[in-house]
């Protein structure tokens, strides 16, 4: 009845996936629903995160990486000859290509007392729908599955080709096609005759009431579904807020209600949770179960998830005092990955997976980074290693900061120190505030900035804590991580090294190895010690004077590395960092294939690590599907990396603790990793090849030789001449070392007189 013209690839995509066994939860006896029974997976027509809503391919995929008992949910809207077809809302020109095909036939009806305007189905009739195709409805998700030309499919085409073990119908308008001479009690109750039907739902009371004789005692389940507090609720003319005072109300028709997620834990208006609500508690004591709604891990939700998508989940099944007995999601992958294999494993669960967790900038997807707060949290989150990327203050202090462009990190455009700013082409910096050009007691005392790094696509990063903490030197973070039991070492990363020798006449190497020196981390092997740096000149510096663990950063996007190249890597580091995209390297969003650089850079003995991770869904391919577990576990999976660098190291110690890794051919399919360039293929027609990045050459890698510290005249008063006192080294005697250089040049002065 529709076109196979990507049909087949989806099969194909999936039939992978579907030969693999997938777990059933069968820790009953910890759910806190209704039955005792784990929550079911709801997938609203189908997966509608990434595919066009209730197309043949979204409700497949949703089959084929969800749990195995995942229910399949069709927005039911009637034709003008009383067919009834799966459609996300009443108007059809937001899911579909109708306003093309019949540009002329936009109507305008009043629907629950608002007059709309639109293409809507009771002016069509079935065999008039057949030229229409689904298109993706939320135009921030890809419309490269548009051209797939997927035909509008019935309630009964949804059942029988695809057999789903749960087909969920919601009715949303009954009234409308009421007034339209159509009865969706008569379709509904046809339907139900021909096809399992196991979930009916509504937010129209009288609805419900009408088919509940049918339905009642019986397998198909009834389930009244509340829409906002102060909608007004047509049969009753009272609004779903008030409606909620008496669930005893719906326990007369209904077996269950379906309440928005924010019924549960609400939040308020900075999008912050707030208590939860007793709603689950209520609807258990009246024997309904009770389904949360509007899950998707595309659009914002509460900061305190820390766009973890998982984290939500968990909050609504596996928080210690409820679980909802289901959930309504665009992206069934995540929902069932919380439920199957991320439910029940506490804090402290066993680690499932060997990679090693470094944060970056300490956790600063959360709190400023290389803040006394970042690192905190980064080791009660459960990093491994913590970061310091070390800066140089005007006096010579190292400390810990993201950028060396202060205006990055911090507050100071909002200082006095706004006269301090330049230009420095060799650092990349436009009109920039250096943190050379501060001494470190200006610097700790400047108000440290969140890193937003989506701000133009008004993503924020927790801004209640925006500007929270305070800077620490690089002799700060290194006590706080000696004293750190859960920390196994740390990183200190070095960049413009040369330039601050040449230039500034700082020397960072020498900063970082006394800093190191004093803090004893030279006289143990407790904790691991990381020089991270893009120049190679820097890692032989610190060759030469320690044996530090010397990892070589790759900062540009590659495809391969000469094997000369890697050897040339391995005389100056003994492990590596490289992007994403080195990885898996991508086309319009979309993941192209996967490299061999990983197994290669193993294959010399060098440990990769991969960065940057962040649970921002703009950050990650299409083929993650806007979730950061998928994301990970795709990379070390697949790949077999040795560490991820990430912001939210909280997200990566719990996704190293699931219970669905180290299970072999028992992984189910929703923690397989991901087919790179599956998706991609289905793409018609196909977008064009973009250029490959390059390979990884002698030439990128091998350095001169760091150049010496020079040393900086004082700058000169202008007004009288006299030359400004140079600022003391950092150590507690600038006055014996101004002797010494004072007696140090009368013995050359009267060397000379000698002559």
């Amino acid at each position: 009845m529709w076109r196979f013209s990507s049909l087949i690839s989806v099969v194909l995509l999936c039939s992978a996936a579907l030969a693999v066994a997938q777990r059933s939860s069968n820790r009953t006896s910890l759910w806190q629903t209704l039955s005792g029974d784990a929550p079911i997976v709801i997938a609203r027509g189908g997966f509608s995160g990434l595919f066009p809503d209730s197309s043949f391919n979204a409700y497949s995929f949703a089959l084929t990486t969800s749990l195995r008992d995942v229910a399949l949910w069709c927005d039911v809207q009637l034709t003008s000859d009383g067919a009834g077809i799966c459609l996300p809302d009443i108007r059809l020109d937001n899911s579909s290509n109708i306003a093309v095909v019949y540009s002329n036939r936009r109507n305008t009806y009043v629907v629950n007392g608002v007059r709309t305007q639109g293409w809507f189905s009771v002016d069509f009739t079935y065999d008039e729908l057949q030229n229409v195709y689904l298109t993706q409805g939320v135009y921030s998700r890809s419309n490269e599955f548009d051209h797939s030309m997927l035909q509008i499919l019935t309630v009964e085409d949804v059942a029988r080709q695809l057999r789903p073990p749960g087909f969920w119908l919601n009715v949303q308008h009954d009234i409308f096609f009421s007034q339209h001479n159509l009865s969706m009690r008569s379709y509904v109750i046809a339907a139900s005759r021909s096809v399992v039907v196991n979930y009916i739902s509504s937010p129209e009371v009288n609805f419900l009431r009408s088919i509940v004789a049918r339905f009642k005692p019986g397998p198909t389940k009834l389930v009244f579904r509340f829409l906002e507090r102060d909608y007004i609720e047509p049969s009753t003319n009272q609004t779903y807020g008030s409606l909620l005072r008496n669930l005893t109300f719906f326990k007369t028709f209904a077996s269950g209600i379906m309440v928005p997620k924010t019924f549960i834990w609400p939040m308020n208006d900075s999008l912050y949770l707030q208590p939860h609500t007793s709603i689950v508690a209520d609807a258990h004591k009246e024997g309904l179960e009770i389904f949360a709604s509007d899950f998707a891990n595309d659009v914002p939700f509460a900061y305190d998830y820390s766009y973890d998508p998982v984290s939500e989940y968990l909050s609504f099944i596996d928080n210690g005092n409820f679980s909802v007995d289901g959930v309504l999601s665009d992206f069934p992958i995540s929902p069932s990955e919380a439920i199957d294999c991320f439910s029940h494993i506490g804090r402290n669960g066993p680690v499932q997976a060997n990679i090693t967790i470094i944060s970056h900038e300490g956790a600063s997807g959360d709190y400023p980074g290389c803040t006394d707060l970042a690192y905190k949290n980064a080791i009660s989150d459960g990093a491994d290693i913590l970061d310091c990327p070390v800066q140089m203050t005007k006096d010579g202090i190292p400390f810990c900061l993201g950028s060396i462009n202060l205006n990055d990190r911090t507050a100071i455009a909002q200082t006095n120190f706004s006269n301090r700013m330049m230009s420095i082409p060799q650092l990349k910096v436009v009109n920039g505030i250096l943190s050379f050009n501060l001494t470190w007691s200006e610097v700790q005392n400047l108000t440290p900035a969140i890193w937003n790094p989506l701000s133009d696509s008004r993503l924020y990063r927790n801004p209640n804590f925006r500007n929270k903490g305070k800077l620490v030197s690089l002799s700060d973070f290194l006590a706080l991580a000696n004293n750190a039991s859960s920390v196994s070492g740390v990183l200190i990363g070095i960049e413009n090294a040369a330039y601050l020798a040449e230039e500034q006449g700082l020397g960072v190497t020498d900063a970082v190895l006394d800093a190191l020196d004093k803090a004893g981390f030279n006289n143990q092997t407790a904790k691991k010690v990381m020089i991270e740096s893009t120049n190679s000149s820097v890692l032989m510096k610190f060759k030469e004077k320690s044996n530090y663990e010397r990892v070589y950063e790759v900062d540009e996007n590659i495809r391969d590395a000469l094997n000369s190249t890697i050897m040339d890597i391995k005389k100056f580091a003994n492990s590596v960092v490289i992007s994403k995209a080195s990885v898996f390297p991508r086309n319009i969003g979309f993941l192209t294939g996967v490299t061999d650089v990983v197994p290669k850079l193993q294959a010399f003995d060098l440990p990769v690590y991969i960065q940057l991770f962040s649970n921002e869904f703009l950050f990650q391919a299409w083929d993650f599907f806007s979730d950061a577990n998928v994301e990970m576990n795709s990379f070390v999976m697949a790949t077999g990396i040795n560490g991820v660098i990430t912001v939210f190291p909280k997200t990566a110690s719990k996704y190293r603790r699931n219970t669905c890794l180290g299970l072999g051919d028992q992984t189910p399919v929703y923690m397989a990793p991901v087919e790179p360039g599956s998706l991609f293929q289905l793409i018609q027609p196909q977008p064009p090849a973009q250029a490959p990045n390059p390979v990884l050459t002698g030439s990128d890698v091998v350095e001169p030789p760091l150049p010496g510290v020079v040393l900086i005249p004082p700058p000169t008063d202008a007004a009288n001449g006299s030359t400004a006192a140079p600022p003391g080294p950092p150590s507690d005697q600038p006055k014996v070392a101004a002797r010494i250089f004072l007696c140090n040049l009368a013995i050359l002065l009267a060397t000379l007189l000698l002559f």
